[in-house]
């Protein structure tokens, strides 16, 4: 609860269980924040302008979504700046990573399409936020000149490449290029990992039997298209002797390809998101158990994303064990959601009434939930430890891309905080979209009960999030962008091949 007095610190928070990657500090712990940053963490009292007495509740850092898509050309329907990073404070989230994007294969103006991104995002967020770049065609103008400018002038210091859609998709020769060119320049390498060929293939003969209701988008994209391509990329992450992270893994084969590398001591990190935890392809389905579709045999088109649910509950199940067992490094939202009913949105597929998948732009939205799912199902349960929570949701990604003032609680650092409500004294509800602060009509995870949620999310000291009085505090002039420093996870194990060099 809130109090004001005269003190020596802007904000001093208190009374909490504070969480950090590695321990758990008493709730004997007080916090002293000053100018945004953290400048005391103390066992005796501190004494503030405002005070925050977490009443027994978790305080863990900000958390960061180093995976979201907003404002971008290919989404005419899908969340701004201005509406996505709205659902932010709310969810938890003080730090978003979204994507500028290479305008198209033939423009190689690298930085004037990062440029028009900052027009886009400047004065329109309500946290902070940095920027990866897609590169879809990895010529030497933009390896040799655009990506060192990139990093050294904007703080941009992650690439995602693709292995399939025909408009990104990655040859193997281009992919190696790429991770020589980020091995040299200290830049941390997404990959979305799917076999272009397998997917193209199962597509044809899906059209040929006219199969195109949104169920079989999961089938189009199989396990094994995942797992091939899994094993692929990081073996040419081998070949270069780099670090690469994929992301959004939703195949238990495909993890344990990756646990095999860790094992070896390779530097492959992994990423999933919630929809992998707690959604299955029945979703998509014209009748499922969770949601029967009778008035709009279209709705499974709600649910589509690459990598698609998968079709078990078991197939979850192992995909909560990567989490458990470590393999899995971040945890994000790939927030890439369009209003379902809207023509250029996921209703884009209804073509003369007839469904057509593979016209419904990917993703879901995610944002607000990614840390509410997670801490209820994972922490409150006891299927993970706080501490594991902040290493995914912010320590994690504060190191993998070089956030260097987020992701933890300690003297220095930024003042971002969630706290959370003491286990059982928020009363339980079930989730509904209007509940939520973002710009699309749905919620994948709507009819989920929650038995908690951010009770406070603090942005550099202000809070910017107060659930039991004045809700979202924040402006879209909030957020500052973050330039960002190199990956601080292990790197390369051996010297680069005079071959490269």
């Amino acid at each position: 609860m809130f109090s004001y007095q005269r003190g020596q610190f802007d904000l001093v928070i208190h009374n909490g269980l504070v969480v950090v990657g590695s321990d758990v500090m008493p709730p004997s712990t007080y916090i002293g924040v000053k100018g945004g940053i953290i400048e005391q963490i103390s066992a005796t009292p501190l004494t503030g302008k405002k005070i925050i007495d977490a009443e027994g509740g978790y305080i863990m850092p900000g958390g960061i979504d180093s995976h979201v898509h907003l404002s971008q050309k290919n989404t005419p329907a899908g969340d701004t700046f201005e509406s996505g990073t709205r659902s932010a404070p709310p969810g938890g989230t003080t730090t978003v990573i979204p994507f500028a994007i290479q305008n198209s294969k033939e423009d190689f103006d690298l930085v004037s399409a990062v440029e028009e991104y900052h027009t886009q995002a400047k004065n329109n967020s309500y946290c902070d936020y940095g920027f990866h770049v897609i590169i879809s065609n990895p010529n030497d103008e933009i390896l040799k000149t655009q990506l060192p400018l990139l990093a050294q002038q904007h703080g941009i210091t992650s690439v995602k490449v693709y292995t399939t859609y025909p408009r990104y998709r990655l040859s193997d020769e281009q992919l190696l290029d790429i991770l020589l060119s980020n091995r040299k320049l200290g830049i941390t390498t997404m990959i979305h990992a799917e076999n272009a060929d397998i997917i193209d293939f199962i597509g044809k003969k899906l059209e040929e039997k006219k199969l195109t209701d949104p169920f079989y988008h999961s089938v189009s994209r199989p396990k094994v298209a995942e797992d091939e391509a899994t094993y692929r990329v990081i073996s040419l992450s081998k070949m270069i002797d780099v670090p690469i992270l994929i992301v959004h893994m939703s195949s238990e084969t495909a993890l344990a390809t990756v646990r095999e590398a860790q094992n070896s001591l390779v530097p492959i990190f992994a990423e999933t998101c919630p929809q992998y935890l707690f959604l299955t392809a029945d979703y998509l389905k014209h009748q499922c158990s969770h949601h029967v579709h009778k008035d709009d045999p279209f709705e499974g088109a709600k649910y589509i994303c690459s990598p698609p649910l998968r079709q078990s509950q078991s197939e979850l199940d192992g995909v909560w064990r990567a989490i458990q067992n470590g393999t899995v490094t971040v945890f994000s939202s790939d927030h890439a959601p369009t209003i379902y009913d809207h023509p250029l949105g996921k209703k884009a597929g209804l073509v003369n009434g007839i469904p057509h998948y593979k016209k419904v732009p990917n993703g879901l939205p995610g944002i607000e939930t990614r840390m509410p799912l997670l801490f209820c199902k994972g922490v409150e349960t006891g299927k993970i430890t706080a501490q594991r929570y902040v290493e995914l949701c912010c320590s994690n990604p504060a190191k993998l891309y070089g956030l260097d003032q987020k992701g933890t609680i300690a003297v220095g650092k930024d003042a971002d905080f969630v706290i959370w409500y003491p286990k059982g004294k928020m009363t339980p509800f079930t989730l509904t979209n209007s509940m939520l602060h973002h710009g699309i009509d749905y919620s994948p995870f709507e009819g989920v009960e929650f038995t908690n949620w951010p009770r406070y999310t603090i942005l550099r000291g202000s809070v910017v999030w107060d659930r039991d009085s004045n809700g979202l505090l924040a402006s879209k002039s909030t957020g500052q962008y973050v330039k960002r420093a190199i990956s601080s996870m292990p790197g390369p194990v051996g010297k680069l091949s005079y071959i490269f060099e």
